[in-house]
This record gives structure tokens, sequence and C-alpha cells, in this order.
């Protein structure tokens, strides 16, 4: 077996290492060689098997040694042994270049017969397509009804900042935390700040009917301290905290154990002289679970919940406020995305079942991500970053199941404050299907749904560059590689092409090519002059 997890060279063996060895399964290559991969493990002969590896001490060991410490340790049992160079000479056995972060297989130590890196995959590329095409969404809206907790008013009361998952209970993921204070004396209180220290995750505030803000966590710190400027009367004064969870990850043992919300405080208002402070941490709070339009069920079309929907003025950038709209059902059996683009954080459902929780203001750190991946080296999360700049997630599936025949109700509810005028409902269809194949390999490709391949957007046999949506010609290439893709694929629903020289006419000084393919599927008849070809 050889197997490199890096290619690098001697002078700097730090950058990752390489295995190498002809397997002590030897005897079973000499009856058979099937070898093959299912994303889990090596399966040969049909038998999953597990690598056992072992490694060379080269300050003690020069190359002229290698041939004589492979044999023994392959003897002794070992599977692989540990090297650095991905060129690998086994003298009488051949040279063998094993490609970074790969393993090869050799039969009879003489022939590779396998190499992770050789698989050959197929890609699909898939495309969006708007469903209500030239029909917007139209939008109707509710505020989300806090009179009573902007009034202070809950269903019980504590002397104490309580843990928010154990007042919940998983019914919600919000917790109203209210209290009131008394202020005689205005003339420190006018320019005040409000200072709460949370376990996270999400926070926000209200004083006296006020929307003073909010804030959350991070996914590697979810606890954080709240401070906002407020204003407080003279008089009672009512402060209104909403705590909510957002699922950041917490993991490990005991992880159900660690606390969420505003328990223990500590919640204090801080006067314009910061040495006047009140500490209402101890203050008697009242509680609140969830929120009225989720407890009414605002969210589901089914329910008779006595919500007015406003028709105009649809506001954008308002926190706790409902959103509705309807579309129809597309035709056919391509799967149903929603575009959330545009909204800030909540929750979506259609037809009163739900999507799930949306946050596409969250986006990832803009730095980081480059148009090349190479995983060569030592391993890092810094390595192949995607996505940058981007929020986790911006398109959410939507189950055909959860669809009507025709009429379908799509609700929000946008907690911070978004615009729902770009949502939109798309349908995902396969736009194209790549693959590539080593000399030797077979080259497999098949579409789904019953389409079939129309069209060759690229084919080459030679030394193709790039990947899939961008590949290009190399340095040389077989002047048949459209044709030959053409013929063996045109019109049906899946093919194969034996990845050979004398299958493209071609050999150059005896070099062995690859073959890279980009496919549509879009299930037209080749016969009606349709079928394209891309040669550059």
């Amino acid at each position: 077996m050889l197997n490199a997890r890096e290619q690098s060279n001697m002078s700097n063996p730090r950058i990752g290492t390489f295995l190498i060895a002809c397997s002590a399964l030897l005897w079973a290559f000499s009856l058979a060689t099937t070898v093959e991969y299912d994303a889990n493990a090596i399966i040969i002969n049909g038998e999953r098997r597990i690598i056992i590896s072992g490694a060379i001490h080269y300050p003690r060991s020069t190359s002229q040694m290698w041939p004589d410490i492979i044999k023994k340790a392959k003897d002794g049992g070992l599977d692989a042994i540990e090297t650095y160079d991905a060129e690998v000479d086994l003298q009488q056995d051949g040279k063998y270049y094993v490609p970074a972060w790969s393993v090869s297989i050799l039969q009879d130590c003489k022939k590779e017969v396998f190499n992770t890196a050789k698989v050959n995959t197929q890609t699909t590329v898939y495309v969006k397509k708007p469903a209500t095409e030239g029909n917007p969404l139209k939008w109707v809206w509710t505020s989300d009804p806090v009179e009573d907790t902007l009034q202070g008013e809950g269903t019980f009361k504590a002397s104490e900042l309580l843990e928010q998952k154990g007042v919940t209970v998983d019914a919600s993921d919000y917790l109203w935390y209210m209290t009131e204070v008394v202020i005689n004396d205005t003339s420190s209180w006018k320019n005040a700040t409000l200072h709460v220290t949370t376990t996270g995750h999400g926070l926000h505030a209200y004083v006296n009917g006020q929307y003073i803000g909010a804030q959350w966590g991070k996914y590697d710190n979810v606890g954080f301290v709240y401070e906002k400027p407020i204003a407080l009367n003279q008089g009672t004064n009512v402060i209104s905290l909403l705590s909510g969870t957002i699922g950041h990850a917490n993991y490990g043992a005991f992880f159900d154990l660690k606390d969420t919300g505003i328990v223990g405080g500590l919640v204090k208002l801080i006067g314009s002289d910061t040495n006047n402070i009140i500490d209402l941490s101890t203050s008697t709070w009242s509680y609140k679970v969830g929120l009225n339009g989720e407890a009414k069920r605002f969210y589901d079309p089914k329910i008779p919940n006595g919500v007015q929907w406003n028709t105009n003025n649809v506001p954008t950038g308002r926190p706790m406020t409902w959103y509705k709209s309807t579309f129809k059902t597309p035709e056919g059996t391509d799967s149903l995305v929603l575009d959330l683009e545009g909204l800030g954080k909540g929750h979506a459902w259609v037809n009163g079942q739900s999507i799930g929780r949306y946050w596409p203001t969250m986006v990832a750190d803009e730095n980081g991500c480059s148009d090349t991946c190479d995983y060569r080296g030592n391993y890092g999360p810094e390595r192949c970053v995607s996505g940058c700049g981007e929020p986790s997630q911006r398109f959410y599936h939507v189950p055909r199941s959860f669809l009507n025949n025709d009429t379908n109700t799509l609700i929000l509810f946008e907690e911070m404050g978004g615009n729902p005028s770009n949502v939109s409902v798309q349908t995902i269809t396969v736009g194209s299907i790549c693959a590539t194949a080593d000399y030797g390999n077979t080259l497999e490709v098949n579409c789904q749904g019953g389409k079939t391949i129309s069209e060759i957007q690229f084919a080459s046999y030679g030394d193709p560059q790039g990947k899939c949506g961008s590949f290009q010609k190399g340095e040389w290439e077989s002047r048949d590689s459209t044709t030959v893709v053409e013929r063996a694929c045109i019109g049906k629903d899946s093919c194969s092409i034996d990845v050979t020289s004398s299958t493209f006419g071609i050999r150059r000084c005896g070099t062995n090519g690859q073959l890279a393919v980009q496919l549509i599927c879009d299930g037209s008849n080749p016969e009606d002059g349709r079928v394209q070809r891309v040669r550059g």
C-alpha cells in the first residue's frame, strides 16, 4: 500500500506524512484485486479492512535502506509505513507517485490497483429557479402583542434571576424577565446605563415600553455583558428583558447543565454619576415563557387565532413582527427552497409546518477564503475555507409533503427586524453533472429523475485543468474528446467510457491522460437538434 497525506520533500519533513508498504494482504491480491471505497472504509474483495501502519526513523535510515525495511515491515504484519516523500522508488518493483493526502494499493507490490485521489466520482451542480417568476410575494403583517410584558405583567414572580432552560422546559426559546424601579430624583437618571450580565444567548431590552436594542453572544462565548443608554422617568419605571436561546453549539460532558438566560445577574442601573448605582438582581422579577404570537399560534393559518393582518405600509427593520404571504405549489417534483435573503433573525413556517429558524444577517468572516484548496501540510481549521462573508444558511428546504395542492401560506416571525421583499420561493434542479477519470479507469455518469443527457458542455481527454463549472483545456488533448463523449452519452440517462488512449485515438509519447466532462441533463431528445458542443 502507498498512502500520501502530503507531497513534500525531505528538507521539510514537518509538513505532513504519507504511508507506503506492500500490504500484508497480498495473498488476497493474487486471487482478486477488487478494491472499493464507500466513504467510510477501504473495501478489499468485499471486506472492510483496518490499515495498520508503522514509521521509518529517517535520521537513521537512508533511502537505500527502505526496500529492506519495507519488506521486514510487511513480514511483521504492517499494512503501511509512514514516510515523507511522495516519490516512492521500490527499485525492482518500480517507481510510484502517490498524490497528496491519498492511499495507493499495489498488487504484488508491482502494480497500482487503487488510489483514493483517483476515485472516480460524479459531481452534480444544482441550480435554483424562481417558482413565482414575475409574481413576487405580497406581504401582510402584524406586530407581536407585547403590551402585557412591556407593562411588567407575567405569570409568576421570584425574588431572584432564574435559569432560562429550567423555567421554559423547552416550551419556547424565549423567556421574559420583568421588574420595576422607582426613581424619585431624575437628575442622574436621564442619561443612565442599563447593565445586564447574561449567560446567553441573545437579549432584547425595553424600558417603559421603548425598545432599547438587542445583543447576542458568539458561538465560542455565548455569555456577554449588555450595556445600553436609557432614560428613566420620575416614579415607576418598567424594565422588560427578553432572553432568547439561539442554538449555539454546546457539546461535551454535562452540556445540558450549562446555564442560559440572566441567571444570577448582574442587572443594574448606572446613573450619569457613575457612583449612583441601583442593583436590580435581587428585586422582585415577573416571568413569562414565550411570545404571545407564539402562544396564539400566529404561524398556523388553520387556527382561528383572531390575528388582524395589516395590508398597508409593510414595515422593514422592525423587531417582533409577523409577516404572511401565499404562493402556488410549483408543478413537477423538483425540490423546493425558501430564499430568505434580506431577513434578520427569526422563524419560518409553511402551512403551519416549521421550516426552521433563520439568521442570514449573521455572516462569516470575510477573510480566509481562497479560489484554490490545498490540504497539504499540517491540518488546521483554516484549510480550504469557503463561504467567507456569507450567512451560514440562506436557503431553507420546504418538503413537498408540507404543500397543499394549490395555494400555500408562508409565515415569518422576524425577531431582529428585516426586509421580506426579497424573500422568494425557488425550485432546485440539476444544472450540470461533472466527472473525471484517469487513464485505465472507467468514467461513469448518470442523470436523475429519468432525465437524459442532452448537451456536452465540456469534454477533454488529455491534461484538463480546473474543476466542475470551470474546466479548461490543458496543454494537450485528443481532438476526438467531444465526439467520443457525445457518441457514448447523448440521449442516454447514464453512460460509461473506458479511459484509454486507444478510446480517444491518441498516444502522446507514452503519456497517459485524464478525461474530464461536464454534461447537461434536461431530458431533451438528442434528435431535436439541441445538442451543443462547447470546445473552449
